[in-house]
């Protein structure tokens, strides 16, 4: 029985430990002068370790209340989990990380022990080292929003829906987080006890001669949660007194882009040519939508891309190939027959001279027939600058350049294949989204007003489709941009053959080269003389 017992109880009581990992601040190898492309960011963590180290001034003299928690909110690799580090490193205490799911125990009960172990370490640290900053990743695991049961107004004729919210033991999870943020100064044992004592001495003694306990010590706590669904957090986490303020790491622009850039290709092997200005200008450009992690990750990648062909740096179009790599999937050997090999490349050709031609505004960056995952071929293409906003003239030309595959091989085939799939899928949902949302098709209502129910859809396009007047708004859309692209590439169909070719011989045309391609077929092309009369 005992030994039944001692393996009942001993994973439990190894279980309730706190997951935390404690890193001294002198093992902190990053600090707030090493981050880039979060300026803003840095500025506001430095007014809060401001207050976090002149608590005592803060809270004594000007009678405020120091900031006990922060909440880092943003996409996954904007530099969260690194700022937290940076943060400890400055103020020169222990940081205290534990991963959110790794409180979850499979015995009920022990998660909430772990939570309050992790919270008790926490301050037992503080008091040993005059301060501690307490960091959860991901603390959405643990402190989703509370609630029963949520229902939705059913329509006429159905029932009505009713889903439950809640998963089993969430909110006792939930509620103990939410005791402990509100218990940092909490007493050690030994001074509770003897609060304990005093309180019994007291008893005894005549009234107004009680023994005065002394006032609990101010534990310089600063927790830290970091989520990327902050909007599914219980509300009570976010009230003052608890994750009283919220940072955003958005991701980074083009300027902070090529800060983080130059910043790794610092410490990176690489080609002269990527010192040039105009060059990491480009990538910076070209890395629209990058978080900080990204951005290395990609550098490393093309490092790999140059160990693999025997060179001891990376090239720009190692940076290229990794980026295609990353984004679109590895090369695949794949043998084609001469007529799917020409029909791709055509294919191809009439996206590329589509965008030569309509978009006006964009930068040609890869047109290849080289098969990635389930990609037979592609072109890459950016913004000339980097915009967050597009008028309906570029909306309606990133239309006409999705269509220009399937336009290229009904011009020169006669009828298209399988290979337009994607490109309608794309196409439809541009236009139901200016149907749909930006009053850009004939009306100005937005499907996205309408309530999520019981027969509502989500998805924009699922609700655009389902109405048949906007449905045939949408059909009429792509109908105009596909005749107007058969148009652009009948008139120019020297340019289609002249990218056509080139694929066919090379498999792969990158930035400059397809351009070169585009001016050949110019160049050719007749000049008009004047007839004279």
């Amino acid at each position: 029985m005992v030994l039944l017992g001692g393996v009942i109880v001993l994973p439990m009581l190894i279980g309730a430990r706190s997951p935390l990992i404690t890193v001294r601040p002198e093992h902190i190898e990053v600090g707030l002068d090493t981050i880039k492309g979060l300026d803003p960011q840095v500025d506001e963590v430095v007014r809060s370790i401001n207050v976090f180290l002149g608590y005592a001034t803060f809270r004594e003299v000007l009678g405020g209340n120091p900031r006990r928690g922060i909440l880092f909110e943003g996409p996954p690799g904007t530099g969260k989990t690194f700022m937290a580090k940076a943060m400890a490193k400055q103020a020169g205490v222990p940081f205290m990380f534990v991963s959110a799911p790794a409180f979850q125990s499979p015995f009920y009960g022990m998660t909430n022990v772990k939570v309050r172990s992790f919270f008790k370490e926490l301050r037992k640290s503080a008091r040993k080292n005059g301060g501690a900053i307490g960091f959860i990743e991901e603390i959405d695991a643990i402190g989703t929003t509370r609630g029963g049961l949520s229902m939705s107004p059913a329509p006429a004729g159905l029932e009505r829906s009713v889903s439950d919210s809640i998963s089993e033991g969430s909110s006792g999870i939930v509620n103990e987080l939410l005791i402990q943020m509100q218990s940092f100064d909490q007493p050690p044992l030994r001074q509770r006890l003897k609060e304990k004592v005093l309180q019994w001495i007291s008893t005894y003694l005549p009234e107004g001669k009680a023994l005065k306990s002394g006032r609990p010590a101010y534990h310089n706590i600063l927790l830290i949660g970091a989520t990327n669904r902050a909007d599914s957090l219980d509300p009570a986490l976010l009230r003052p007194g608890r994750f009283d303020r919220r940072l955003y790491f958005d991701l980074p622009t083009k300027q902070l882009r090529r800060d983080l850039i130059d910043f790794f290709m610092d410490r990176k092997s690489h080609h002269i040519q990527l010192d040039e200005e105009i060059v990491r200008d480009r990538l910076a450009q070209d890395t629209f939508g990058y978080t900080p992690v990204m951005i290395e990750h990609l550098f490393d990648e093309a490092l790999l891309v140059a160990l693999r062909s025997g060179r001891d740096g990376m090239s720009l179009s190692d940076i290229y190939e990794a980026k295609l790599n990353e984004e679109v999937g590895l090369r695949q050997v794949t043998s084609y027959t001469t007529e799917e090999r020409n029909a791709v490349a055509t294919h191809e050709a009439g996206h590329a001279t589509a965008a030569h031609i309509l978009g006006t505004t964009r930068r040609l960056e890869v047109l290849s027939i080289i098969k990635r995952r389930a990609s037979l071929g592609l072109l890459a293409h950016t913004d000339l600058e980097e915009k967050y906003t597009k008028s309906k003239t570029e909306l309606e030309a990133m239309l006409a350049i999705a269509l220009g595959g399937l336009a290229a091989e009904e011009l020169f085939f006669g009828e298209s294949g399988t290979g337009p799939g994607s490109d309608l899928a794309y196409a439809t949902e541009v236009a139901a989204m200016m149907v749909g949302a930006l009053g850009m098709g004939g009306s100005l209502l937005s499907y996205e007003a309408v309530d999520d129910g019981a027969v509502n859809s989500k998805n924009l396009v699922g609700r655009v489709l389902s109405d048949p007047e906007a449905k045939s708004r949408v059909e009429a859309i792509l109908h105009d941009q596909k005749q107007r692209i058969l148009g652009v590439l009948n008139d120019n169909r020297d340019m289609v053959m002249a990218l056509r070719d080139a694929l066919v011989e090379r498999d792969e045309l990158v930035g400059e080269e397809i351009i070169e391609v585009i001016r050949g077929s110019l160049a050719r092309r007749p000049s008009l003389v004047p007839v004279e009369a």
